[in-house]
């Protein structure tokens, strides 16, 4: 769950990193290396090592559709073609920011890297690779690679209306004026802007559950005051981790994760609280803190 959580929230080319790097136009090479380096020792310490120390209090059992799998050990894709499916858009993502730096610009391969390295292009050649790989190469039909792929878009409903709802939420604290207002204050205070983004997006999540949201309406708050200091593109990456970090902190009821982790392990509210939510807190503070180093040193 932790390794889940750190990639979902800091690796490219997730749903809620790459809105971020968008939004906040930051360098997707740069997002991709600070990502990394906030996703792994989060992982590490929210995973691993505070899973052993928790595991001496909370103790909840294994799930019976686990222990029972229903694949056949010859049926299981090699572990070298799953990572190769992992890594893949990450590495076309990686080759449009190497080609930015040394290929000519205007090129035909500078084109081409600009194409197949863009986020939505890297994912569609990866889930053309999967379809290809997990299931036409396996003798699976065609009608059932439709099923099962329209089975996992349909969860992506959900995503586009929170994702929608959290834009004109930002928007409106961004019209109404409370963006610039609230960004000066927290600079005209003193607090440095990556910690400014992390409190930001902290305090909302704690407020509606959405990390999408959260991510979003923190970019709108600090945004207007960001653009006017000339953040480099590393930079504007670096603050995007911190606003990933604070956005999964501290997740209770109000968050779909929660909920999600407690029916899947069978804990209860109280287990989930000890668990899930502390490991949310930690993963998230270990990234935020890389994100703020990061930062001080680009």
């Amino acid at each position: 769950f932790a390794g889940v959580a750190g990639a979902a929230a800091f690796l490219l080319p997730g749903p809620t990193p790459m809105l971020l790097a968008d939004q906040m136009n930051a360098d997707f090479g740069w997002m991709i290396l600070i990502g990394l380096c906030a996703a792994i020792p989060g992982m590490l310490l929210a995973g691993p090592i505070f899973g052993n120390f928790i595991s001496r209090y909370v103790t909840l059992e294994l799930p019976k559709d686990l222990s029972e799998p229903s694949l056949g050990q010859n049926k299981m894709p090699s572990f070298g073609f799953s990572l190769a499916l992992v890594l893949l858009p990450l590495v076309l993502v990686g080759c449009k920011t190497i080609g930015a730096r040394f290929v000519e610009k205007g090129s035909e391969l500078y084109n081409i890297l600009e194409f197949v390295g863009h986020p939505f292009i890297a994912i569609l050649v990866a889930c053309l690779v999967a379809i290809y790989g997990l299931a036409i190469r396996r003798g699976m039909s065609k009608e059932k690679v439709m099923e099962i792929c329209s089975a996992a878009i349909q969860p992506a409903g959900i995503i586009l209306l929170v994702t929608g709802a959290g834009g004109v939420f930002k928007q409106v604290l961004v019209d109404s004026g409370v963006g610039p207002a609230l960004g000066n204050a927290l600079i005209g205070a003193g607090m440095p802007i990556a910690v400014a983004c992390f409190i930001l997006a902290g305090a909302v999540r704690v407020i509606q559950g959405s990390a999408t949201v959260a991510c979003l309406t923190a970019v709108g708050l600090v945004l207007p005051v960001i653009n006017e200091l000339g953040y480099s593109g590393a930079q504007m990456a670096a603050l995007s981790i911190c606003i990933a970090g604070g956005s999964i902190i501290l997740s209770h009821v109000n968050d779909s994760g929660f909920w999600l982790f407690g029916k899947f392990t069978g804990a209860t509210e109280a287990q989930t609280l000890k668990t899930w939510s502390l490991m949310e807190t930690i993963l998230g503070t270990t990234g935020a803190v890389i994100g703020m180093i990061f930062f001080t040193f680009l």
